[in-house]
């Protein structure tokens, strides 16, 4: 089976030039393990990721949880599978969080600080840059909390650390996985930088395919992921990506990202 015209994107985890050629790699694999041809594409900022996931020929495309947990069954793209990362916040599941950033030379020394810093996030469509930093720190405020100053949108966790790097902001938040392969690929790009704190582990971003992809070709990406752990050269293509494995996740799981969204707009005006 050889199927062109259907994409695959990695822009939410392309954080550096060498995280980007890994997925490509991936792709790559997936691409001859199923026997679906897959054109890797990406969608550079600052395009809309909306416009990305809108895309009806999308094959292998990262999509982030919280808009897929807002879209109805019949508008929602094809779930194929959710990456399970090395590191010890994802818990062995399909699972992300989001990690407190500062400069370690910065006003925010701890926890404390955090309700009066100046507060840097991604869009208002993020899980991880918007949703998960706005649920943590509205622990931190009382009921009747003074407005908080922030600056917004930096697009992604590179605008965040380049925020954080020239003052603009004293704190941000960043998808832990990103940062993860941002330790791993381009070091330089978080020294000068300390985790404060980490988020609850929420849900992670999943590869999603068209709800119009043939079903055939979705079935054998799916079982290729699923199964990449299983082969030394799908091993091979997991180990650069700091990925233990993929898994099928309940995409009713997702809700749990709209309803915590909806319970912290109650709490905490919008940024």
């Amino acid at each position: 089976m050889s199927v062109a015209n259907l994409i695959a994107c990695s822009r939410m985890y392309n954080v550096t030039p060498a995280a980007r050629a890994c997925w490509d790699d991936l792709f790559i694999w997936l691409s001859g393990q199923a026997g679906v041809e897959l054109k890797i594409i990406s969608h550079p900022a600052p395009a809309p990721l909306s416009e990305l996931w809108a895309r009806p020929d999308m094959g292998a495309v990262f999509m982030c949880g919280y808009p897929l947990s807002l879209l109805a069954e019949k508008e929602r793209p094809t779930v194929l599978a959710a990456p399970v990362a090395h590191a010890s916040w994802a818990g062995g599941r399909p699972c992300y969080a989001s990690h407190i950033v500062v400069s370690k030379d910065g006003p925010v020394r701890t926890a404390a600080d955090l309700p009066t810093a100046i507060w840097g996030w991604t869009v208002r469509d993020s899980q991880s840059g918007y949703n998960a930093p706005r649920d943590f720190l509205s622990g931190f405020l009382p009921e009747r909390a003074p407005a908080l100053r922030t600056v917004g949108p930096l697009l992604n966790p590179s605008g965040v650390v380049a925020a954080l790097r020239d003052g603009r902001i004293e704190v941000g938040a960043m998808d832990a996985y990103a940062y993860e392969l941002l330790s791993m690929h381009e070091p330089d790009a978080v020294v000068g930088l300390r985790i404060v704190a980490t988020t609850r582990s929420l849900p992670c971003p999943t590869l999603v395919s068209s709800r119009t992809a043939p079903a055939d070709m979705v079935s054998t990406l799916r079982q290729a992921l699923l199964r990449a752990h299983e082969s030394e050269d799908g091993r091979a293509a997991l180990r650069p990506l700091a990925i233990e494995r993929f898994d099928n996740p309940d995409v009713a799981n997702y809700r749990v990202l709209a309803e915590a969204a909806e319970a912290v707009d109650q709490r905490l005006a919008a940024w």
